[in-house]
């Protein structure tokens, strides 16, 4: 999971595919991270924690990191939040196989939309809730194409 920051989209994402996962007993990897180092080794937004405890989710523990190259070897799917983050993950592949791995992961509930998830960051609780919403329907599908795998 991939957004800007790794603050407020992508470690909520990868909380909620967390979540949906280990109620699937699911023995998957998950890992989010943000284009830009600004926020490395901080927490996660207050108000994404906030949001995700309200719908069961824990996200406290997790703490920001850099996309780097060695996430194409460790992952299978890169899901990324918007379209500028798409560029910056595409930019640091070395070939196809890296690039087939990126989507941008409301591809997944509307397909070959190219859908942004809009950053929260600037504004209200709302804007976090909507953000809940956008991510628990992809992780939806996306826990359960794992899930029949």
């Amino acid at each position: 999971m991939v957004c800007l920051g790794n603050i407020c989209r992508s470690p909520l994402a990868e909380g909620i595919l967390r979540h949906k996962a280990e109620k699937l007993n699911l023995s998957i990897q998950i890992d989010s991270a943000g284009t830009s180092n600004y926020h490395t080794g901080d927490h996660p937004d207050s108000r994404t924690i906030a949001n995700a405890k309200k719908h069961g989710v824990d996200v406290s523990k997790l703490k920001a990191r850099q996309f780097t190259v060695a996430d194409f070897d460790n992952f299978d799917h890169i899901f990324v939040m918007d379209a500028s983050n798409y560029a910056d993950v595409v930019s640091l592949s070395r070939d196809s196989n890296d690039r087939k791995k990126v989507e941008m992961i409301l591809n997944r509930v509307y397909p070959n939309s190219n859908m942004n998830v809009p950053d929260p960051y600037f504004g209200g609780e709302q804007g976090f809730e909507n953000v809940f919403i956008l991510l628990d329907k992809a992780c939806d599908v996306i826990a359960s194409s794992l899930a029949n795998n």
